[in-house]
C-alpha cells in the first residue's frame, strides 16, 4: 500500500509498516528520526494530501485541543463568568481546521490520534473518536489514553496487555524543553499494532 503518516517526526509508525513492504512517506515540520527505511518530507504536509493514498495515518498536533490544556483556553472571571483567551481560541479554531482536512479527506482508510479533547474542540470537528488504546494494550508499560478517529479501518485489538507498572509517566515528565516531543512519541507496541493489524 501508498501510505502516508502525517506529522510523525519519529517514524516510528512510518518504519514499522515500512518493515512490513508497504510504500510509506512520513511528514512532519521536524527532521524525520527513523532507522533510514522510510521517506520523510520535513514540511507542510497539506501538499501531500493532495496526492492519492491508499492509507492516511496522522497525528495532528494536540496543543490546542486536548483536554489537559483547557484551562488555558477558559478561565473564569471575579464573578465566576466564563473568559475565553481570544488568542488560544483563534488557535483551536486553526487547530481543528487542520485536524478535519484529515477527517475528511477522501481517503478510503483513515486513522487520526489525539488525547481526549476538550468539549470545544469536539464541538468544532463535529465527531466523536472511535476507540481510545492505552500503551499497556501493546506492551508498554505505561498509561496514556490515546483516542483514534478511524475510516475504513478496524479498531485495534490489544496485543501484549501488560500492567502498567510505570503508571502516567508521560504526564509526569518534568518541565524541559524536549518534554512536548517525549510526550508526543508514539510508543513502539501501538506503532507496531497498527502496521501488523492494518497493514
Amino acid at each position: 500500500m501508498k501510505i502516508l503518516i502525517a506529522c510523525e517526526y519519529s517514524q516510528r509508525v512510518g518504519d514499522a509498516f515500512s518493515i512490513l513492504g508497504h510504500d510509506v512517506t512520513t511528514c512532519d515540520l521536524l527532521p524525520g528520526e527513523g532507522i533510514g527505511i522510510t521517506k520523510h518530507v520535513q514540511g507542510d504536509v497539506t501538499p501531500l494530501l493532495k496526492e492519492n493514498w491508499d492509507m492516511i495515518i496522522a497525528f495532528p498536533s494536540c496543543q490546542y485541543l486536548t483536554n489537559s490544556g483547557v484551562r488555558w483556553l477558559v478561565s473564569k472571571d471575579g464573578n465566576g463568568n466564563k473568559v475565553f483567551n481570544q488568542e488560544r481560541w483563534e488557535n483551536m479554531i486553526e487547530a481543528t481546521k487542520f485536524f478535519k482536512l484529515f477527517l475528511n479527506h477522501p481517503c478510503e482508510k483513515i486513522a487520526i490520534e489525539n488525547p481526549i479533547m476538550h468539549g470545544y474542540a469536539k464541538d468544532e470537528i463535529g465527531k466523536e473518536y472511535s476507540q481510545i488504546v492505552q500503551p499497556h494494550y501493546f506492551g508498554d508499560p505505561y498509561t496514556k489514553a490515546t483516542c483514534l478517529w478511524l475510516k475504513g479501518l478496524p479498531e485495534l485489538k490489544k496485543t501484549n496487555s501488560v500492567n502498567p507498572s510505570e503508571g502516567s509517566k508521560m504526564h509526569k515528565l518534568p518541565p524541559s524543553k524536549y518534554r512536548a516531543k517525549l510526550r508526543s512519541l508514539t510508543p513502539q507496541g501501538l506503532a507496531d499494532a497498527m502496521a501488523q493489524q492494518w497493514g
